[in-house]
């Protein structure tokens, strides 16, 4: 197939290219940079530059591709991108990216119809915001939470709009656990050797990950059986920070990491930050492996940790 992928110098893109080339497809690539052009050749990409958030350049974009399937991996979340992580201010930390996730989702399906593109395969996010209630393993059949009066609540809402657009367009969301792997956990590893990652609380919130070589073969899995719907892309076991965090820690050389009670790290870290680490849901991965015929090379972050981060 002719596939566009939109967001291709991503630490998912880096891993999906090339196995998509692998696989036999003819695939295009965008960046936002004219310099990492040659990152895409080298990954077997046709590489294009391209504005997401300027409608027109996705429109000439995907025009010239005339693409079997459109798959968006577009976010700012990187230092470069984004400046240094700050969960404190989520609002601010993902600005560009909340706004990938809504203009640029919508630039994207406005292409699709426009050229014929009759599949749209999308990122979402599985990774503690499952809603807060019930039981803490949520399904694609739960509703995710809205952080409601929180830094993450313009960030919840683009997720809600990038996932009733692309349903809307007959399409596939998948909702990716915390991403590990090369170059996708680095800033927190620092912040771990530095002890500036605590354990909030008693670490009762759940977390799911997933390595990125494993979040690329569902995405490929997804292009090829032109799947429609929302499938959370997880490990098999989601964990609370309490059990996950001390294993990266220890994997990563790092010490202990410290203690903090609820109430000091909600003046250093924020809202957000407390209720993901003692309140977060997990997301369970059945559909996937179900109905992808997903099999994961990492079935378990211990396993993951342990050989890529040791």
């Amino acid at each position: 197939m002719r596939v566009f992928v939109a967001g291709g110098t991503g630490v998912l893109g880096r891993r999906l290219l090339p196995r998509l080339v692998a696989r036999g497809h003819q695939v295009t690539a965008t960046t936002t940079s004219a310099a990492k052009l040659g990152l895409l050749q080298q990954l077997g990409a046709e590489g294009v530059v391209m504005d997401g958030l300027d409608e027109v350049s996705v429109g000439r974009a995907v025009a010239q591709a005339q693409p079997d399937v459109i798959v968006h991996q577009m976010t700012a979340i990187s230092p470069a991108h984004a400046g240094k992580p700050d969960i404190k201010h989520m609002d601010r930390w993902f600005a560009t990216t909340n706004r990938l996730r809504t203009e640029g989702t919508d630039h994207l399906l406005a292409a699709a119809e426009v050229t014929g593109a009759p599949h749209v395969v999308a990122q979402s996010y599985a990774n503690g915001n499952g809603i807060r209630e019930g039981g803490w393993v949520k399904t694609e059949e739960d509703p995710t939470d809205p952080m409601l009066g929180t830094s993450a609540a313009p960030g919840m809402a683009a997720v809600r709009h990038l996932e009733e657009a692309v349903l809307k367009a007959d399409g596939a969301a998948l909702r990716y656990g915390g991403f590990y792997g090369p170059g996708a956990t680095d800033d927190q590893v620092e912040l771990i050797r530095k002890r500036q990652f605590p354990l909030v609380g008693r670490g009762t919130g759940y977390s799911s990950w997933v390595h990125v070589d494993d979040a690329a073969s569902a995405t490929v899995m997804a292009v090829e059986q032109k799947a429609r719907g929302i499938f959370n892309i997880v490990d098999d076991e989601p964990a609370p920070a309490s059990q996950w965090l001390p294993y990266l820690a220890a994997c990563t050389g790092a010490k202990k990491p410290i203690r903090m009670p609820v109430w000091l790290a909600k003046l250093f870290a924020g809202e957000v930050a407390v209720t993901m680490m003692t309140e977060g849901r997990g997301f369970s991965n059945a559909k996937a492996k179900r109905e992808l015929g997903w099999e994961l090379r990492y079935p378990s972050w211990r396993q993951g940790f342990d050989e890529e981060l040791s």
